[in-house]
C-alpha cells in the first residue's frame, strides 16, 4: 500500500479511514488525510507499539490489516487492466474514457474494507421508492429518520465508506418489512460504477436482490452492469464522442453540474489519455 501522511489526498486514504472507523475511531471517511486522521493514526500507533509519527508505512499498514483481520490481497475481486481493455474493445470505447468513469464514480475502488461493494444511499430516492410501493413516506418522516428519508436531494447526510451501510440498514429498519428492504436496496448506488439499485430489472436482473448479489461477487460484475446500463440508456454515443455533459446528464441526472461531474470526467480523461 502507498505511504500516507498528513495532507495526503489519495484513494488509499479512504481504505485507511475505513479500517480506523471499523476499529472504533469516530472519523470522517474521505480520501483526505486530515488532522483528525493524523490523531487517530498516532493513537493507533501508540496502542500497538509502533513508532508514533503519524506516517502510515509498511509496518503500520501491516498491523492495521492484522487488527482488521483482512487479507492484504483481494485481487480476485478487483478489475485488471485487461478487463478494462476488453470492455473498451467490446463497446468501441476509448480505454481512457472507461477509466475516467471508473475513477470519478468510485475512485477506482468498487469494494470497501468490510468486503462489501461500495454504496451511496440516497434518501430522496428512498422517499420515491416507498411511494412506488404505495407507502406514504410522510408517515415515517421524523427527526429520527431524516438521516435516511427526505423528499429532496441533499448531500448533508452522506457519510461515505462503510458508514453508508449503517444508513442502508437504518432505512430498512424503519419498518423491517419486505417492501422497505426492497425499496432501500433500490435506493443505493452500487459498486465501481455506482449504478442505482432501481435499475436492476431494466438491466436484465431478476430483481434488486439478484442485482445486489451480483454486485457482491467482484468488480467484474460491476463492469458487466456498467455495460448493460450504457446500452439500455443510450449512453454509448456520448461516451464515444467524449460528450461529457451529455453523458453526465444521462448517467447522473440533471443535477450533474452542481458537482461539476462533467468537468471531473473531462479532466480524468485527459490524464488517462496521456498514459
Amino acid at each position: 500500500m502507498k505511504l500516507l501522511k498528513y495532507y495526503t489526498k489519495a484513494p488509499e486514504v479512504l481504505t485507511l479511514c475505513e479500517i480506523l472507523y471499523k476499529l472504533g475511531y469516530s472519523i470522517k471517511i474521505s480520501d483526505a488525510f486530515t488532522l483528525e486522521v493524523d490523531a487517530a493514526v498516532k493513537d493507533f500507533q501508540s496502542k500497538n507499539s509502533l513508532v508514533v509519527d503519524g506516517i502510515v508505512g509498511v509496518k503500520t499498514w501491516a498491523v492495521l490489516f492484522e487488527k482488521d483481520e483482512r487479507p492484504l490481497s483481494q485481487s480476485d475481486k478487483f478489475l485488471k487492466e485487461s478487463d478494462l481493455v476488453s470492455f473498451a474493445d467490446e463497446y468501441s470505447l476509448e480505454l481512457a474514457a472507461v477509466k475516467a468513469v471508473n475513477e470519478i464514480e468510485s475512485s477506482g475502488k468498487g469494494f470497501l474494507i468490510n468486503n462489501k461493494p461500495k454504496i451511496l444511499f440516497e434518501g430522496h430516492v428512498f422517499w420515491n421508492e416507498l411511494k412506488k410501493r404505495g407507502i406514504d413516506p410522510n408517515s415515517y418522516y421524523n427527526a429520527n429518520s431524516q438521516n435516511v428519508l427526505y423528499p429532496k436531494w441533499t448531500r448533508v447526510h452522506y457519510q461515505g465508506g462503510v458508514k453508508e451501510y449503517d444508513r442502508l440498514n437504518e432505512a430498512i429498519g424503519l419498518d423491517n418489512s419486505p417492501d422497505f428492504e426492497e425499496a432501500a436496496l433500490s435506493s443505493a448506488s452500487w459498486g465501481s460504477f455506482q449504478i442505482m439499485g432501481y435499475h436492476a430489472e431494466n438491466l436484465g436482473y431478476t430483481d434488486v436482490y439478484h442485482f445486489v448479489s451480483q454486485m457482491e461477487v467482484n468488480e467484474g460484475e460491476h463492469l458487466k452492469a456498467f455495460g448493460k446500463f450504457l446500452e439500455k440508456n443510450n449512453c454509448l454515443v456520448h461516451l464515444r464522442n467524449k460528450n461529457w455533459a451529455g453523458f453526465a446528464k444521462v448517467y447522473n441526472g440533471s443535477g450533474y453540474k452542481e458537482n461539476k461531474y462533467d468537468e471531473k470526467l473531462a479532466k480524468a480523461y485527459v490524464k488517462y489519455s496521456q498514459d
